[in-house]
């Protein structure tokens, strides 16, 4: 499998190893590890789906904590070992290969400050679906549905600890009844749109473990790209690219 090392970001801040026949990081998990609360008191952070490590890497620009990310595709595992070790992060960054569900028997309960996940978007349902194949594992819930991620998160998180994810607009109802059923109260949200008046096709959501009710914050849109199709002033800063 064709194996390439790209820059993470727009400057050489970091490089990440990527395999185009599988499946690339994309937008979705710059915009989440940019999104996701990182305060002074954040100590650890545990990223679930993580991939080939686009979210922990980027947070470790951010913060000092302690990062494990969980992957299932051993494939996948294997990128982001190396792309950890590349960018001597393995001090700060740990990689678990497993299934994100029952993961806290691996590594505690009640004690991390994040939890984010960029986590597949689609239901399992067609039976056209191989789920064997990784492009399936990464994009349909086979092998984890919505309900397992926020359980999970639930259960990693301390008191007052905080879950991000990123997932489709059309799930947001859904999103959020999972997030209460699982006592984590819904606190931040961003709607991503591709352009000015085009409709809604990511949505970031933020939530605290048993955090009061209400209160709510919708954060002003984010635009991908302008009128001419060129990245918004927003989306270069993320990327760390200068506007031109």
């Amino acid at each position: 499998m064709p194996q390439v090392l790209n820059e993470l970001l727009g400057r050489p801040l970091l490089k990440i190893y990527q395999d185009s026949d599988i499946f690339n990081f994309s937008l979705d998990s710059m915009l989440l590890a940019s999104f996701a609360s990182v305060g002074k008191r954040c100590k650890n952070i545990v990223d679930l789906c993580s991939g080939n490590a686009p979210i922990p890497l980027y947070l470790s620009l951010r913060t000092d904590a302690k990062i494990i990310g969980v992957e299932i595709q051993e494939y996948s595992y294997e990128l982001a070992m190396k792309s950890v070790l590349i960018n001597h992060k393995e001090d700060q960054i740990s990689l678990i290969l497993g299934n994100l569900c029952d993961i806290y028997k691996k590594i505690g309960t009640d004690c991390y400050d994040l939890v984010t996940c960029n986590p597949p978007f689609f239901k399992k349902g067609s039976a056209c679906l191989n789920p064997n194949d990784a492009k399936v594992i990464a994009r349909h819930e086979v092998m984890a549905t919505l309900d397992d991620v926020i359980k999970e998160a639930s259960i990693l998180l301390k008191s007052g600890g905080r879950f991000a994810m990123v997932h489709r607009p059309d799930r947001l109802v859904e999103i959020i009844d999972t997030l209460k059923k699982y006592k984590l109260e819904p606190k931040r949200l961003q709607f991503v749109y591709p352009k000015v008046n085009k409709e809604c096709n990511h949505i970031l959501i933020e939530a605290v473990k048993e955090g009061n009710s209400g209160g709510l914050r919708v954060l002003s849109p984010l635009y991908v790209y302008n009128d001419d199709n060129k990245w918004t002033k927003e989306i270069l800063k993320i990327y760390n690219y200068e506007e031109e």
